[in-house]
């Protein structure tokens, strides 16, 4: 059987564009990698070619795509990987991108100096660097037990605004691992927590399972994974009528550890810290 064919970082670049402005001229990136495989109507085969354990082939490819894109001025980021349409990417045209890459590459070429001034953008890339990073934290995160798992999930959570978060249950399929209040600011709402510690794709029966387990007990919850979610789970965590489910990947499990420097700090890259990991598996 043939490899799924990932479209070319070229290709989803006017995607990119008209994505962003659908959203209003600003997405994070999450956002763009979750629409994009709608809006260009790619099968999950396509969708779940992985480049790494923690980033899809499709994820690598579009952030490239977003490097280029800004390198020509069409786009530009915050810190928080939050993208936003410029007054040229607000204009451009489809056929209007490949000769403004072509021009670029050409400056490129004309020596090292230029290449710095001009294409320090694709060189300092955090969507591009962040990826090696992850890979070896999501290797320190696999080493954990279960229940180390589980209270880093906890704090986690205590760090990300909940309070009277508790471990209750061992890691299994269906179950809960864990109880929280969500408190914004004058509102609250009881959030139900599972932990699923291993490499892979969650599918949408582990939505189900969960639901399932918090039926009767609550009606919002939160998994998260140091694996990927498929396209079905992520739709059926959102599905009318049920009780919505939060989900958080391996990579957004990072970049939240990382914005939180809850064992992970910024040099050159991201730096994480094993003993801050290793904590949480002893009582």
């Amino acid at each position: 059987m043939s490899q799924p064919v990932v479209p070319g970082q070229i290709y989803l670049m006017y995607p990119v564009i008209c994505v962003l402005r659908k959203l209003g001229g600003s997405a994070h990136k999450t956002e763009l990698d979750n629409m994009i495989p709608t809006f260009l109507e790619l099968t999950d085969d396509v969708v779940n070619v992985m480049h790494t354990e923690v980033q899809s082939e499709l994820q690598y490819r579009l952030a490239w795509a977003r490097t280029y894109l800004k390198a020509i001025g069409c786009i530009e980021n915050s810190s928080r990987g939050v993208w936003t349409l410029t007054s040229v990417g607000s204009e451009i045209s489809e056929s209007e991108i490949e000769p403004l890459i072509k021009r670029r590459r050409e400056d490129w070429s004309d020596g090292p100096a230029v290449k710095k001034s001009i294409g320090s953008d694709i060189e300092t890339s955090n969507d591009l660097n962040e990826s090696r990073w992850k890979v070896d934290l999501i290797e320190q995160l696999l080493k954990l037990s279960p229940h180390g798992f589980e209270k880093l999930s906890q704090r986690l959570l205590r760090e990300s605004g909940f309070v009277n978060v508790e471990v209750i249950g061992k890691s299994g399929d269906g179950g809960i691992d864990g109880i929280g209040i969500y408190k914004p600011s004058l509102i609250s709402f009881v959030v139900y927590f599972q932990c699923k510690r291993y490499r892979g794709s969650v599918g949408a029966g582990a939505i189900r399972d969960f639901r399932g387990a918090m039926q009767g007990r609550g009606e919002r919850g939160v998994l998260i994974t140091t694996g990927t979610f498929t396209r079905d789970s992520q739709t059926e965590a959102t599905r009318d009528g049920a009780p919505r489910v939060d989900l958080i990947d391996g990579d957004q499990l990072c970049e939240l550890l990382f914005e939180l420097k809850l064992g992970v700090e910024h040099q050159v890259s991201p730096i994480f810290d094993p003993s801050f990991f290793n904590q949480f598996d002893s009582d």
